[in-house]
């Protein structure tokens, strides 16, 4: 069986040369570079082909972020971040590094005395990562603003509820999550009717700062929840996200924050979000379950569906890891499998009225 080949890219000699010492003593794994800053790194990509890349964020020449850009747009590569800073602005890197395609973070150990145990934790997490099929992003070829506008075609209204009755939207996602959450916030105009409840599964201690960079990337508001704030309403479109190590739902028309039992080995979870809206709001939900490993939202998507709720899921094609859809779809939970550039201008379509049906049966929208 061939060996798990790692590129290892970090600055300081020391750590580098540890990370390389706990790679090397795990038989599947071949360490077949070492790259000291973020140019070299890019160089050693192209010239040999790993099957993973640990990547540190802060080095010289070119930073993590800017190595990762590159990679994802001209050689994909899956991408482990191995990263110490946890301050506001590293921690704004390493989140567009997730945009920009890497697949995963890990922190490092804080001291020597961690370091034996930290490896328990490294190594399995290269060789999970590695297995990731990478996908090109072009944020490193084009701007936002070159990119051509996705066309999808459109869910036909339900009987019995017009699109703009629909009172919100509920996007889980894990693995990959950050990346198609910025797709589809690009993707939205600044006047989006629908509040946006959003999960993403992420660590406490790499999380503090996520909402407030995603705000900088999106035309929509975005905060994290607060226990207790009512549901804005219909016309006051935001995104509303659930913070590190606490469950999101919905009760009475407030947003509520619990730390009940992880779901799925998760807090928050996906699944907690949307069984609380199948009931609270039922057919008025619009659900979207995004890439990510495991199961989690699958079974809170499928009661979405069964209250008469509209139900998205991606598609394998565009998801990093296509564990989280590819079970709601098992399951039948979900009625559209959409490929990312088509989520926007899905849930747009869904917000709006039609005016008229064309001869072909697709449905024309207009803006409010």
């Amino acid at each position: 069986m061939s060996r798990i080949r790692v590129l290892v890219a970090e600055d300081s000699m020391t750590v580098r040369k540890r990370f390389v010492e706990m790679l090397a003593t795990d038989r599947e794994i071949e360490v077949v570079g070492e790259a000291a800053d973020g140019k070299s790194c890019i160089e050693l990509c192209r010239q040999l082909r790993p099957d993973v890349i640990t990547l540190d964020m802060v080095m010289p020449v070119m930073s993590g972020l800017d190595a990762t850009e590159y990679i994802m747009a001209y050689c994909p590569t899956p991408i482990l971040i191995v990263s110490a800073s946890c301050n506001r602005g590293d921690l704004f890197k390493t989140y567009a590094a997730l945009g920009a395609g890497a697949v995963d973070v890990l922190e490092k150990p804080h001291s020597e005395e961690e370091a034996d145990l930290w490896a328990q934790t490294f190594i399995p997490r290269v060789k999970l990562v590695s297995h990731i099929g990478a996908i090109t992003h072009l944020r490193g070829r084009l701007s936002r603003g070159s990119r051509d506008r996705p066309r999808t075609t459109l869910l036909a209204p339900r009987p019995g509820i017009e699109p703009n009755d629909f009172r919100l939207v509920a996007i889980g996602t894990s693995t990959g999550g950050p990346a198609a959450i910025v797709e589809i916030l690009h993707n939205l105009p600044s006047d989006f009717p629908l509040p946006i409840l959003l999960v993403i599964h992420i660590s406490e201690a790499l999380g503090g700062f996520l909402a407030e960079w995603l705000d900088s990337q999106s035309p929509l508001r975005v905060s994290y929840a607060k226990d207790g704030e009512l549901l804005p309403e219909v016309g006051h479109g935001r995104v509303i996200m659930a913070p590190p190590d606490r469950h999101l739902v919905l009760c009475d028309g407030h947003i509520r924050l619990r730390r009940t039992a992880e779901r799925h080995s998760c807090r928050p979870s996906v699944d907690v979000l949307f069984e609380s809206l199948a009931g609270e709001v039922g057919k008025r939900t619009v659900g979207c379950l995004l890439t990510g490993m495991g199961k989690d939202g699958a079974a809170g998507l499928l009661d979405i569906r069964n209250t008469g709720g509209v139900t998205l899921a991606q598609d394998e094609a565009t998801s990093v890891v296509f564990g989280m859809p590819q079970e709601a779809i098992r399951l039948g939970a979900a009625e559209r499998v959409l490929g990312i550039q088509e989520v926007a201008p899905t849930l747009v379509a869904l917000a709006r009225r039609p005016v008229r049906v064309s001869a072909s049966g697709s449905i024309e929208w207009r803006t409010r």
